[in-house]
């Protein structure tokens, strides 16, 4: 489905970390009250959107004055405008399994949390979620696992061949799945990669190793070095978009922000690009886990504010992710800080979707904060924050993913595409499934997009609407 790029890696030790915990340390330390021009001039440095040093994230992070952050907010919309524009892409994530091998003690699907409810979805079962997701008006999903042995390689490929055959009409399918699931070898990775996958996520959870040994307590997850070098296999085996993340909370937020940078380092110098995306998760409750009811070093909303708005600082040419973790109060805020990418009408469960009006806390993985439904996501983010809601996945098919796709977007020039293909996709989905509000909203705004295009391309977009318009669906640049 993709025309991947061929990587070259650089030799690498996966025996030995490239997490240093005391230099990360020490560059907090020795960074911990920095003066106003210190973090003035980070943000000069900042607004170039050419990225930061771990030494500028780590002088962002512990600013002590309060004017400065309200600059590092602007400043954070401004990179985040200047590179993807006001597109706001929209996900929704598709919970295949809750059976896990592993113990993480803060985590609802956890070995020993004999509460609860045990689900593999079969493939009947999958279309039938994947049915209600394009009802919803999805095109793009991120297919999650359980971390156990019954979901392998090759049963993940046979899942996501699955989800590709849905089709509820002509031109309504899923268009990019990415998957969310254990880290492989090499070997299997490549058996991952013929599945025509997007974007392969796979999360650290925690950076530090002490606290990491601490919160995993059995299973292939308590090897730590195995799961800090899953990105490297997965590239050497030619998946070329991957997602890192750290849990927030489970250890000090700032080492993991800096730690997290420090990987994306590695991957930009080992591989030769960086992770296409970066996911904010904070521990929420979770039935079977106590320590999500009182996380360890818990972060309030200010702080995490700074965390993403810093983030979209240091790596400007990233998609930043915030899942529906998160109230749908501070989501709206978060988007102003460069979020890129948001999940809407999300279920945790296996089977959820098909099931909605139930309550299936007793198989979710964690508790969601946002509970609003599809339509009304996308009615605030047009007519509160002017943002185009996109299901564009134009650039994965047409090859524009790794390198390819960070060049395009380091010289500024990725929006060509994106823009145009956001307001494709955005009117499929005003016409075949929003509210008579929703797409009133929407038109109006996409009148006032064609308005600031160039009279050449509004032609060209204004002809694909048309055909839009007239029926004919799966239309991008």
């Amino acid at each position: 489905m993709s025309a991947h790029h061929e990587l070259h890696i650089r030799d690498y030790d996966p025996t030995t970390s490239f997490i240093n915990a005391d230099a990360i340390w020490a560059t907090l330390n020795d960074h911990a009250a920095p003066s106003r021009d210190q973090v003035l001039e980070v943000l000069v440095k900042a607004s170039k959107c050419q990225g930061l040093s771990l030494t500028d994230a780590a002088i962002l992070l512990q600013n002590p004055h309060a004017d400065l952050d309200a600059q590092m907010f602007d400043l954070a919309r401004q990179v985040k405008d200047t590179i993807y524009g006001n597109r706001i892409v929209l996900f929704a994530p598709l919970y295949v399994s809750n059976h896990c091998a592993n113990s993480c003690s803060y985590c609802g699907f956890n070995a020993d949390n004999h509460g609860l409810k045990r689900k593999t979805l079969d493939q009947d079962e999958i279309r039938k979620e994947v049915e209600v997701l394009l009802g919803m008006g999805h095109k793009r999903l991120l297919a999650v696992y359980g971390e156990h042995p019954r979901n392998n390689a090759q049963a993940i490929v046979d899942s996501i061949k699955t989800m590709y055959d849905v089709k509820l009409a002509p031109g309504s399918n899923i268009r990019r799945i990415n998957v969310n699931c254990a880290p492989m070898s090499i070997e299997d990775f490549k058996v991952l990669k013929t599945a025509a996958i997007g974007t392969y996520q796979c999360f650290q959870e925690t950076y530090h190793p002490d606290t990491y040994s601490t919160v995993h307590k059995k299973g292939k997850k308590t090897d730590y070095l195995y799961r800090l070098y899953a990105m490297h296999r997965a590239m050497e085996a030619g998946i070329d978009d991957v997602g890192i993340g750290a849990l927030f909370g489970l250890y000090d937020h700032r080492f993991e922000l800096l730690a997290m940078l420090r990987h994306v380092e590695v991957l930009e110098r080992d591989c030769g690009v960086g992770p296409h995306t970066i996911s904010f998760p904070r521990i929420e409750p979770a039935h079977g886990s106590e320590l999500s009811e009182r996380p360890p070093y818990e972060v309030d909303d200010q702080t995490f504010k700074r965390i993403v708005a810093i983030t979209r600082l240091a790596v400007p040419y990233t998609g930043l992710i915030m899942s529906t973790r998160e109230s749908a109060a501070l989501r709206k805020e978060l988007l102003e800080l460069g979020v890129s990418q948001i999940s809407a009408g999300s279920r945790t469960d296996p089977g959820g979707y098909q099931a909605a009006e139930q309550k299936h806390d007793d198989a979710a993985q964690f508790t969601l904060g946002d509970h609003r439904p599809m339509d009304d996501i996308i009615y605030e983010l047009v007519t509160e924050s002017g943002a185009i809601p996109s299901f564009c996945t134009g650039c994965y098919r047409k090859g524009r993913t790794g390198d390819h796709f960070m060049g395009l977007a380091k010289q500024q020039f990725i929006s060509k595409f994106c823009q145009p293909n956001a307001l494709i996709t955005f009117r499929e989905y005003l016409n075949d499934h929003a509210s008579d509000a929703t797409r009133d909203a929407g038109n109006a705004l996409i009148d006032s997009e064609l308005g600031k295009m160039s009279p050449a391309r509004r032609r060209n977009v204004s002809q694909c609407l048309s055909q839009t318009d007239e029926g004919v669906r799966d239309i991008y640049l």
